[in-house]
């Protein structure tokens, strides 16, 4: 795409409904914050390429959309849709795509800590937009505001996904240490309150899990697509290294997946066991007072001619069967063979 394409020409357009922030990057990878939405002219941009930000909840842009000024109308059209299916798209040198990323205000009530960010990528310029804030845009904009050499559009996007990964590790890495401590309180056998700890580090592990499943099959796609179409080589070796570090990531994540429900399987069993031992404590304490119970209730009824009632001994003679039929119970308990739940 040249200079005076469409899809980067803004001087009519004063300002941009949205537009969260765009920088300018020159031929050298130095990105620069542009102040001014009516100073996105690129008759005097040189090779450098242009990267607008925005929010999709507020921007209005069918019409830019409808102008082809983002690329083919229909990739743009759809990439910039409602859909939140992870996908990628390449047409005549564009792509577009939606990925998940990490949401910075994760919501209360147990939503899911994502979101996703759609883009689409020309020669010589990288649109981007997400409709709840996102982590990767703010720390790839901060990284080129520090200095970082950013030379193309895919090259950002690079970026962008580095971050993401880079937050989910971090996110992983939190994960373990906290199934460290709780499987180190499981070999210790001090597991009370561990189960409530589990449920949210597993539910949290498999949505990561879920999330990196739908990225690296975006960008094992792309790199698919773009031999096909024949995108550039770099472009196809940025996606396959992509692709790589997100399946060394999935791997890791799936193991943290793995290790919860070995764990929560684990404390369910302890909790069953000593759920049983106690069952048989108090079936055994049953079986042993049902007989003294039986033969106190006996010589408790209020009728005439009951047994011992004008013997001078009958109290101790009735306290007598009463130990002593316990004591039958707990030898039958014996021969039965009935014994504790072991460990």
């Amino acid at each position: 795409m040249d200079a005076s394409a469409p899809g980067l020409a803004f001087r009519s357009t004063p300002t941009l409904a949205g537009l969260l922030f765009a920088m300018r990057f020159d031929a050298h990878g130095v990105g620069h914050l542009v102040p001014d939405a009516g100073t996105l002219d690129t008759d005097n941009f040189g090779q450098g390429f242009l990267w607008l930000h925005f929010d999709l909840a507020r921007a209005q842009l069918d019409s830019l959309i409808g102008e082809g000024r983002f690329g083919p109308k229909r990739l743009a059209a759809a990439v910039f849709a409602e859909d939140h299916h992870q996908r990628v798209t390449v047409e005549n040198s564009h792509i577009g795509g939606v990925v998940a990323d990490l949401a910075r205000r994760p919501s209360d009530g147990g939503d899911d800590a994502t979101s996703r960010l759609h883009f689409v990528i020309g020669p010589r310029s990288l649109v981007s937009g997400r409709r709840q804030p996102v982590e990767s845009p703010e720390v790839a904009r901060d990284a080129a505001r520090e200095g970082a050499r950013i030379v193309s559009p895919f090259v950002l996007l690079e970026t962008l996904i580095g971050s993401v990964i880079g937050a989910i590790t971090e996110r992983g890495e939190r994960l373990t240490d906290t199934l460290d401590e709780i499987e180190d309180r499981i070999l210790d056998e001090r597991v009370r309150g561990d189960r409530q700890r589990l449920g949210p580090i597993r539910r949290d592990a498999v949505r990561l899990h879920r999330q990196l499943l739908g990225l690296r099959a975006v960008f094992h796609r792309l790199e698919e697509d773009g031999v096909r179409q024949e995108l550039d080589e770099p472009t196809i070796t940025t996606a396959s290294r992509l692709a790589q570090r997100l399946d060394a990531l999935d791997r890791d994540m799936t193991l943290v997946v793995e290790r919860a429900r070995l764990m929560q399987e684990e404390l369910s069993a302890r909790v069953a066991d000593q759920s049983n031992r106690q069952l048989y404590t108090l079936s055994i304490l049953t079986a042993l007072f049902l007989p003294p119970t039986l033969v106190t209730g006996l010589f408790g009824i209020n009728t005439k001619g009951l047994p011992l009632a004008d013997h001078e001994q009958g109290s101790w003679i009735v306290f007598g069967l009463a130990f002593a039929s316990a004591g039958l119970a707990y030898g039958m308990i014996r021969v039965l063979g009935i014994r504790a739940p072991r460990e």
